[in-house]
């Protein structure tokens, strides 16, 4: 006979890998801001159909969009350093809210004991906004890393932020599980190895080997977390709409 104290554990990711913004925290709409503040001082349009076009990428290619559609001959570099200024500013003076349930989610993997690394294509400063504006919430040694998008030779959509935060946390990223919220972000999670569970911020993402789709993160608990990282990581298969 089984008893409590006899049954087997309960499954749990050996890591989870966290995005950043749209995943963790609301920053899409603030990210618009700062990017129409430039394009209108520039005299150029931007509305949210080119937004769209940079949920979850790197920066360089936002500044080399941001160029494009502006149509005029703008030093990269300048137009980098104007967005990074500008965005750290609307971080530092606009309210910044958590995702739903993203709170909760690392309170419960914390309280399992399931390492956490921050992984966004959001530069150090930036990162350092939002730890100011709401992630000091969660305590200063909640993730074991963070790795920023200025910090790797490759940012998503590569797998080498993702390689790098389960490299420091001495764990197979095929045991990991990513959670993001963009097409360009799940790409780089798929590549590492890990499953990825994506939440859609701005716009849908189909499931694929190794990609669950979600609705919230309300529906997500380090149990079944680790339930899906288990099936992943021992079948090499897993999709779907959850």
């Amino acid at each position: 006979i089984m008893t409590r104290s006899s049954q087997p554990p309960v499954p749990l990711p050996a890591a989870v890998l966290f995005d950043m913004d749209g995943l963790l925290v609301e920053t899409e709409d603030l990210w618009y801001m700062a990017e129409r503040t430039i394009m209108e001082d520039i005299g150029a349009q931007w509305g949210p159909e080119h937004q769209g076009a940079l949920v979850g990428g790197p920066l360089e290619f936002a500044v080399a969009y941001m160029i494009e559609v502006s149509g005029q001959d703008h030093d990269h570099q300048v137009m980098l350093d104007r967005l990074m200024t500008e965005m750290e500013r609307v971080l530092r003076t606009e309210p910044v809210h958590w995702r739903p349930g993203a709170k909760q989610l690392v309170g419960a993997l914390e309280a399992c004991g399931v390492p956490m690394a921050l992984v966004s294509a959001s530069w150090r400063s930036l990162i350092e906004a939002v730890h100011d504006a709401v992630l000091h919430e969660l305590g200063h040694e909640v993730f074991v890393t963070t790795v920023a998008g200025d910090e790797v030779e490759r940012t998503k959509p590569f797998p080498d932020p993702y390689l790098l935060a389960a490299e420091r946390i001495g764990v197979d990223p095929r045991t990991c599980v990513v959670l993001e919220d963009s097409h360009t972000g799940s790409r780089a999670g798929v590549a590492s190895g890990a499953l990825v569970v994506a939440v859609p911020s701005f716009s849908a993402i189909e499931p694929a080997p190794g990609l669950l789709v979600v609705d919230s993160l309300e529906l997500l608990t380090p149990e079944l977390l680790g339930e899906w990282s288990r099936t992943w990581a021992s079948t090499g298969h897993i999709s779907g709409y959850v």
